[in-house]
């Protein structure tokens, strides 16, 4: 038996979930976030759950958020470890969190105590439906009957190829983050500066380009995009959006416009990564032949 965990950093949907048959509550690893002085865990991602979150960031909440202890891993982990079998977690990546030093020392506790079990962490080297799209890849292999070490192969060759673009709105957020100095986030909202953020071959995000104008900015990205990806692939590409809809369906339209095969798909930021990012941001998460090395300008 394999048991296959994962977590909200993938933000994925409720509704993908199900698609894909990975909405089990027990599997899914949610999150902490505080807002309005709440500590709240991020669950399945719906439309009513962002709008929500967004809408309370847009009246001037600062969200913030944490990481999990080592006694809530035990508490999600050990059902699985009672059981015995296999245990899969494709998870977010570990240079974006410390959350995964206090996942080791739990599952060290746990192995001691079920020698039998095994535990594989597969690094997505992502966020948001980055990760997510590894997800997905590993559970249409779960269902096909794929062993854990045929899924860890494939994901060698599939992680590096997992890229996301994303445009932020806002670039205090990013600033709140340490993307950007004050002085960069003061000067590019002065100047109207949006910085296009890549995913590293480090599983970190970084801005890039610089562009001048949100809708340059945008445009910029899809073209970027549509030379890339590849519309022959098995997965979608996923466009992520912060309670900008209009903007997001806008974008989507333009590049299924310059992808007419491909299966791109509009989903929800939620509130772990739209707390670093922001009202008003788009990211395009897809698979490309390689995922590249972007260098500050």
């Amino acid at each position: 038996m394999i048991h296959f965990f994962y977590d909200a950093d993938s933000e994925m949907s409720l509704a993908v979930a199900k698609e894909f048959g990975i909405d089990d509550p027990k599997y899914f690893i949610k999150m902490p976030y505080t807002i309005s002085g709440e500590l709240k865990y991020c669950d399945l991602i719906t439309p009513e759950l962002s709008t929500s979150f967004f809408k309370k960031v847009r009246a001037g909440e600062m969200p913030t958020t944490s990481a999990l202890n080592a006694e809530e891993y035990k508490e999600i982990f050990e059902p699985a470890f009672r059981e015995g079998g296999d245990i899969l977690y494709v998870s977010f990546s570990s240079n974006m969190s410390a959350t995964f030093n206090h996942m080791n020392i739990a599952v060290k506790e746990l192995k001691e105590k079920y020698p039998t079990v095994t535990f594989t962490r597969i690094d997505s080297k992502a966020i948001s439906m980055g990760t997510g799209l590894a997800v997905i890849a590993a559970a249409k292999m779960l269902k096909a009957g794929k062993s854990v070490d045929e899924i860890v192969k494939y994901m060698d060759e599939l992680v590096p190829r997992i890229n996301i673009t994303i445009v932020a709105d806002d670039l205090n957020y990013l600033k709140r983050g340490g993307r950007l100095t004050a002085i960069k986030a003061l000067f590019g909202t002065m100047l109207q500066i949006k910085p296009i953020i890549k995913l590293t071959t480090a599983g970190t995000l970084i801005p890039t380009t610089n562009v001048t104008g949100r809708n340059k900015a945008l445009m910029t990205m899809v073209n970027e995009i549509a030379d890339r990806a590849s519309e022959a692939d098995d997965l979608p590409i996923i466009i992520m959006q912060g309670d900008c809809i209009a903007e997001a369906n806008r974008v989507r339209d333009k590049l299924q416009s310059l992808l007419p095969k491909a299966d791109i798909r509009l989903m929800d930021v939620g509130p772990v990564i739209g707390t670093h990012c922001g009202p008003g941001t788009i990211g395009i998460c897809f698979i490309d032949g390689q995922r590249p090395e972007p260098v500050k300008d």
